[in-house]
């Protein structure tokens, strides 16, 4: 197996690992968000529901398909990492992504094959849950096992801040195309090319990946033979092991997951959808904000091998559970429409720049909750079922409940007719798991994951 002795790397090294686990997990991001962000262009290409709030509907919900599967992305490719290796594993997720992704540009829509196109669709959001849950855990560990011991929350937190970057990519992206092309030209086909040009970014990031090694922890640990046994066993039917899943499942990634989604991809559904703002504006004043807030994960990530994940991960839930919903009507204050119909006169109060400040503030929660959630994750389980036993709980609380943020939104927003009635969810969501963080979540700073047999902060009973 080839890999570098862990005590034998060098700065330069590192910070290769780090490069290249990073880009290609932000181009899987990439893949994965561009779907959702052209939700208000493309919904009524592959439904027909009646209605365009129904269409609407209709393509969160395939997108939301793709946040259910993450979990089983997650056991199948954790499982695979755990037994195979970290590299050959998520090597496979970024070629699974990007091939379903271009072949989401090359479908044809309803108006071609009516139902089918709409199915055609889910199967690959399908395909795109399972890549990237199997993506995230790879390299969150494939880059922890690099890390020296006083910095691991300061390097993995650039992993970190690829979500909000692929996030960042899609929006540029689309408004690159949107523009060039014009707006007729862009609802007819354009829409395609964004999906399309992620081959050229998965090429881009394989070429990077595959001239990678083997993380030294994994390959040293195989080497003694300490890789035995059922990963999928060790992490969930094992007490101890599964105590800290839970740990982990409901006392941070479900609460972060809601945080992320809430501050900013339901934000982009809200102000697109309804509060009407211009589609243009509406992708900038994301892009700006989460432009904005990617050195906060830095930053947070730093401070985390200072001061401890906890402090960090629980104010952030708190802060979100308090003020997402007043930062919702903040946003609405500043809309461009008085009852938010499009055919009238744009409000005198109408300020993106305003809606972006607030975003930026919803985003600086997520630098909170999420900048060290890879280091706490590692740190919570041993080299040998570390992949399996973080990947599950993380792609749950991310997928199944903060991807999930949208669809539960907008559907309860719809049925209520309160604008606002859908932030309950997540904000419910986030107040729950502060308090069980608050109370039971072990603090992982210090934690040496060089130990096989550690998990948290104790070691394993023989």
């Amino acid at each position: 197996m080839d890999y570098i002795p862990y005590n034998e790397l060098t700065p330069k090294e590192l910070r290769r690992v780090i490069v290249a686990a990073s880009a290609g997990t932000l181009i899987e991001w990439y893949d994965f968000f561009v779907f959702g962000s052209m939700a208000s262009t493309t919904a009524s290409q592959f439904y027909k529901t009646g209605t365009p709030q129904g269409d609407l509907i209709a393509w969160l919900a395939a997108y939301a398909v793709g946040f259910i599967f993450r979990p089983f992305g997650a056991i199948v490719f954790g499982y695979l990492g755990d037994k195979l290796g970290r590299k050959f594993t998520f090597t496979t997720t970024i070629i699974t992504m990007g091939i379903s992704t271009t072949l989401c540009g090359c479908l044809p829509t309803y108006a071609n094959i009516g139902v089918t196109a709409g199915v055609l669709l889910i199967i690959l959001r399908i395909i795109q849950g399972l890549a990237i849950g199997g993506e995230y855990g790879g390299a969150a560990t494939y880059i922890a096992e690099h890390c020296p011991q006083g910095n691991r929350g300061f390097y993995t937190s650039f992993l970190q801040a690829t979500a909000t970057g692929g996030l960042c990519l899609s929006l540029i992206i689309i408004l690159i195309f949107r523009n060039a092309l014009g707006v007729e030209h862009w609802t007819s086909y354009g829409w395609r090319f964004p999906f399309i040009f992620s081959l050229l970014l998965v090429a881009a990031a394989l070429y990077i990946r595959l001239s990678m090694k083997e993380s030294p922890m994994y390959a040293e640990a195989k080497k003694a033979g300490k890789i035995k046994g059922n990963p999928l066993i060790e992490s969930f039917a094992r007490p101890y092991n599964l105590y800290f899943v839970c740990i982990s499942l409901f006392g941070a990634t479900m609460g972060q997951g809601v945080v992320w989604y809430t501050a900013q991809f339901y934000t982009l559904t809200f102000i697109q959808s309804t509060l009407k703002v211009p589609i243009n504006d509406s992708y900038l004043i994301i892009l700006v904000a989460c432009l904005l807030g990617i050195p906060g994960f830095i930053l947070v990530g730093y401070l985390s091998d200072k001061f401890g994940r906890k402090p960090f991960i629980v104010t952030g839930m708190l802060f979100g559970a308090a003020l997402f919903y007043p930062c919702y009507i903040g946003l609405n204050n500043y809309r461009p429409y008085e009852t938010n119909v499009d055919t009238q006169p744009q409000r005198a109060g109408y300020s993106p720049a305003m809606m972006g400040f607030i975003t930026w503030i919803m985003v600086c929660f997520v630098n909170l909750v999420y900048g060290p959630m890879a280091a706490f994750l590692v740190e919570l389980f041993p080299t040998n079922i570390r992949y399996t036993s973080m990947s599950l709980p993380y792609h749950i609380g991310n997928g199944i409940f903060g991807g999930l943020v949208p669809v539960i939104a907008v559907t309860i927003a719809t049925n209520t007719g309160n604008i606002f009635g859908g932030l309950f969810f997540p904000i419910g969501i986030s107040a729950a798991c502060f308090l069980v963080a608050l109370l039971v979540m072990p603090e992982t700073l210090g934690t040496d994951i060089t130990e096989i047999a550690a998990s948290g902060n104790k070691k394993e009973k023989a």
